[in-house]
C-alpha cells in the first residue's frame, strides 16, 4: 500500500514536469516567432533552437547522472508504462523516421508505405512475441538472456556481434542525421557538425546511463512530436480549412495526381511507362510498384517488422518497467506515440509534394527562391545536375543543356531524400521559426535513437563482454586477453581510418592518439575504483569510443539514412529473431541449434549485403548473382557480360532482391538451421523446460532479478 501511494506520488510529479517542460517549450517557440517578427536573423533564430533544446537535455541528463549499476543499465526497472512507451517512441522515432521517412515516400509515392506498415507492424510482434518475455527474464541487456538461456558465453559472444553490427549501423545514421541538422542550421562544415551532434549525444548519455537516457528521451519526444506535426497542420489548415492534415490528405493526393497530369501535358516532365522510364522521369505518386517490385516491397514491410522485434535498444527498454504487466502496458503506450508521427508522414509527403510540384516545378530560373541556395552549397540539392548553390550557378547548368526552356523543369530539380522534411516548411513559404522547431524535431529524433544505440552498444561491450566474461578469468588471463583486444582495436584503426585531419595529421593518428589519451586519462580512475565504480568508469569509456567511430563513419557519408536503418534492420533480424523467438518458445532449442542458427543466418546476411554492395563483380563470378531488374520495365540495370564496379547503387544480387531485404534470406535460415540442430542434439534439462514455461506466464517472479541486481 505504502508503495502504490509512493508510485502514485512519484507519477503525479513526472506530470507536474513534464507538464511545466511542454508550456516552457511552446512558450520558447512563441518567443523566437515574435523574434523573427522584430527582425532577428534566421541564423540566429536557428542557434537559438538548436542550443536552447541541446542544453535542455544536457542538463536533464547531469541532472540524473548515477554510480548505481541498476539506475545505469535499466533506469532502476521504475519506469511507469506511459512514461516508458513516450521514452520508446522516442527511442524509436529516430532520423530516419522524422528526417527520411516522409521524404522517402514523397520520391517514392506508393512504396515508401512499406516502411510506415513495416515499422508500425514491429510492435505487434514486439507485443505478441517478445518484449514482456524479456521483461519476465529479468536481465540487463539481450544477451544476457541468451547466455542464461542457451548456456555459456559463446551464445552471449554471438549476441553481441550481431548487437554491436546492427546498433552500430544504425548509430551511424542517427550521427549521419545529426550533421545534416547542425551544418544547415548553424552554418558549419558537415564533416565537423557530425561532432558537434555527438556532443549533444554524449551529453545525455554519458554520465547517466539508462536513467538519464529515459528521462531525456520523454522530453526529447515531446520537441519532436510537436515540430513534426505543426508545419503539416498550419499547411492543411491554410490550404483547406481543417487543421487535421490526415482528413485532407486523400484531397492533396487528388490535386497531386492532377498536377501531374498537367506537368507532363504541358511538356515540363515525361511519364515513366512500362515501355520506356528514364533517369529523371517523372513516377505518379499514387501507382504502386514504380520503385520496388513486389517481392522488395514486401520484403521491406517483412524485414522492418521483424527487424523492429529484434532491435536491442528498442528490447531494452521494456527492461526498465516496474513490472512484467507494465512492459505490457508500455508497448501498447509506445505504439500509439509512434502512431502519432506515422499516422502523418504520408500527409507530410504529400503536402510536400504538392508544395514542390506548385512553387518550385514550372518556376523561371530567375524566380528561384534563396533557401534553395543553402541546401544547394551543401550538395543535397540539384538543378540541372548542378549543385544549386547560387542563381549564377544554377543558370550556368541549365545553360549548359540544349534547348534548355529557362524554367525547372521536373527532371531538373533533385532533392536528396533527408532534406524533404527540413525544407517543407522553406518551401511553402511558412515563416523561418517553424523550419528552425523543424530542425529541433529532427535533431531531438536522432539524438534519442543515437543515445539508446550507444547505450546497447556500450552495456553489451562493458555488461556482457567485460563484466561477464572477462572479469571472472584470473588477472594474468585478463590482463593479456585486454591487451590482444586494445592491440587489435589499434591495428584496425591503423588499417581502416583513412584521409587528413586537422594540421595536415593523418585522421587515424588522431584516433589512435584519441585512444591513448582517453586511456591514459581514465587508468587513475580505474586503479582506484571498486567494482562496481571499475565497472560504470569502462562503459563509459567503452559509449566514448563507440560514438567516435560513429561519427567519424558518418562524417564519410557511407549512404543515405534510410539505406542504413535498413541494413540494420535486416542485420538484427537475421542474427537475433530466430534465437530470440524459439529461446521464448520452443522448449527444445538447444545451445548448439541456437549457436548454429544465429551464425547461419547472420553470416548470411552479411554476406549478400557485403557482396552485392561492394563486390559485385565477385557476385556474378562465383556466387550465380544476375543483374537487378528496373522495376517498371523489366530491363536489367547492367549488363553483367562487361565488368562491373561498386556504386552505392545495388546493381546485382540474387532473386532481384534488394540487400535492404537480407534479413529475407538470412532469417529463415537461421530458424531451419536451429530447428534441425536442435532435433539433432540432446534436449535442453527440465530445469531449462521448465524455465521457459515460466518465462511465458504473465504473473509470477522476474526470473534473473536475485542475480543481477
Amino acid at each position: 500500500m505504502a508503495q502504490s501511494a509512493a508510485s502514485a506520488a512519484f507519477y503525479k510529479q513526472l506530470g507536474r514536469m513534464y507538464g511545466a517542460y511542454t508550456g516552457t517549450f511552446l512558450a520558447f517557440i512563441v518567443l523566437l516567432a515574435i523574434l523573427e517578427y522584430m527582425g532577428v536573423p534566421n541564423r540566429v533564430i536557428g542557434y537559438l533552437f538548436v542550443f536552447f533544446t541541446i542544453a535542455v537535455y544536457a542538463i536533464i541528463g547531469i541532472m540524473t547522472r548515477t554510480a548505481e549499476v541498476s539506475e545505469y543499465y535499466v533506469a532502476g526497472r521504475r519506469v511507469p508504462a506511459f512514461y516508458n512507451g513516450m521514452a520508446t517512441g522516442a527511442d524509436w522515432m529516430s532520423a530516419a523516421s522524422f528526417v527520411g521517412m516522409a521524404g522517402t515516400l514523397f520520391l517514392l509515392g506508393y512504396d515508401g508505405l512499406a516502411w510506415v506498415l513495416g515499422w508500425t507492424g514491429g510492435y505487434v510482434l514486439v507485443s505478441v512475441l517478445i518484449g514482456p518475455y524479456l521483461r519476465k527474464f529479468g536481465a540487463y541487456t539481450v544477451p544476457d538472456f541468451m547466455s542464461f538461456r542457451f548456456g555459456g558465453n559463446f551464445a552471449r559472444f554471438l549476441a553481441v556481434i550481431v548487437l554491436v553490427s546492427c546498433s552500430f549501423t544504425y548509430v551511424t545514421a542517427q550521427v549521419f542525421g545529426t550533421g545534416i541538422i547542425a551544418s544547415r542550421f548553424l552554418g558549419i562544415q558537415f564533416e565537423v557538425a557530425v561532432f558537434v551532434g555527438l556532443l549533444g549525444i554524449l551529453l545525455c548519455s554519458m554520465l547517466g546511463g539508462m536513467r538519464a537516457v529515459t528521462w531525456t528521451q520523454i522530453a526529447q519526444y515531446i520537441v519532436l512530436i510537436v515540430a513534426y506535426l505543426t508545419p503539416i497542420v498550419i499547411l492543411s489548415a491554410r490550404k483547406y480549412g481543417v487543421p487535421i492534415p490526415q482528413l485532407t490528405y486523400g484531397t492533396a493526393l487528388a490535386e497531386i495526381a492532377a498536377r501531374e497530369q498537367q506537368l507532363v501535358k504541358d511538356g515540363l516532365a515525361v511519364l515513366c511507362t512500362a515501355a520506356s522510364c528514364p533517369a529523371g522521369s517523372l513516377k505518379p505518386h499514387i501507382t504502386p510498384f514504380m520503385s520496388y517490385t513486389p517481392l522488395n516491397f514486401f520484403g521491406i514491410i517483412a524485414c522492418m517488422m521483424v527487424g523492429t522485434a529484434s532491435l536491442p535498444h528498442i528490447l531494452m527498454r521494456y527492461f526498465t518497467t516496474p513490472t512484467v504487466r507494465e512492459a505490457r502496458q508500455s508497448v501498447a503506450w509506445s505504439l500509439f506515440f509512434i502512431f502519432l508521427l506515422y499516422f502523418s508522414a504520408p500527409a507530410y509527403a504529400a503536402f510536400s509534394k504538392l508544395e514542390v510540384y506548385t512553387n518550385i516545378i514550372g518556376r523561371p530560373l530567375a524566380d528561384i527562391r534563396p533557401w534553395m541556395f543553402t541546401w544547394g552549397e551543401l550538395g543535397l540539392i540539384q538543378i540541372c545536375g548542378k549543385n544549386a548553390a547560387s542563381l549564377a550557378a544554377v543558370a550556368d547548368a541549365c545553360k549548359a543543356i540544349a534547348g534548355h526552356p529557362g524554367v525547372v523543369r521536373f527532371a531538373d530539380f533533385a532533392i536528396n531524400t533527408d532534406v524533404i522534411v527540413l525544407s517543407t516548411p522553406e518551401i511553402a513559404g511558412l515563416p523561418y521559426v517553424i523550419s528552425g522547431l523543424v530542425a529541433a524535431g529532427g535533431l531531438a529524433a536522432a539524438l534519442s535513437t543515437a543515445d539508446g544505440l550507444l547505450l546497447a552498444i556500450a552495456n553489451a561491450l562493458s555488461h556482457d563482454i567485460y563484466y561477464k566474461m572477462l572479469q571472472p578469468m584470473k588477472s594474468n588471463n585478463r590482463n593479456i586477453t585486454l591487451g590482444v583486444i586494445l592491440a587489435a582495436i589499434v591495428v584496425l584503426m591503423y588499417l581502416v581510418v583513412g584521409g587528413t585531419g586537422w594540421g595536415g595529421i593523418a585522421w587515424k593518428w588522431w584516433a589512435i592518439g584519441g585512444l591513448a589519451a582517453i586511456l591514459a586519462a581514465a587508468y587513475p580512475f580505474l586503479q582506484k575504483a571498486n567494482d562496481t565504480e571499475r565497472r560504470l568508469v569502462i562503459a563509459r569509456i567503452l559509449l566514448l569510443l563507440v560514438a567516435i567511430a560513429a561519427a567519424s563513419t558518418a562524417a564519410s557519408r557511407p549512404s543515405d539514412i534510410l539505406a542504413m536503418v535498413g541494413w540494420a534492420f535486416s542485420l538484427a533480424m537475421a542474427g537475433n529473431f530466430p534465437a530470440l523467438v524459439l529461446g521464448i518458445w520452443w522448449k527444445r532449442a538447444t545451445t548448439a541449434g541456437a549457436i548454429a542458427g544465429i551464425i547461419a543466418g547472420f553470416s548470411l546476411c552479411i554476406f549478400y549485403l557485403v557482396v552485392t554492395r561492394y563486390f559485385p563483380q565477385l557476385g556474378v563470378d562465383y556466387f550465380g548473382m544476375t543483374s537487378m531488374k528496373n522495376p517498371v520495365t523489366g530491363a536489367n540495370v547492367v549488363d553483367i557480360t562487361k565488368p562491373i564496379a561498386a556504386t552505392a547503387a545495388q546493381r546485382v544480387g540474387w532473386f532481384d532482391l534488394n540487400n535492404i531485404n537480407c534479413g529475407l534470406l538470412g532469417a529463415p535460415l537461421g530458424f531451419i538451421v536451429m530447428i534441425v540442430v536442435s532435433l539433432m542434439t540432446p534436449a535442453p534439462s527440465k530445469e531449462m523446460q521448465a524455465l521457459v514455461d515460466e518465462i511465458r506466464k504473465p504473473r509470477g517472479k522476474t526470473i534473473m532479478e536475485e542475480k543481477t541486481s
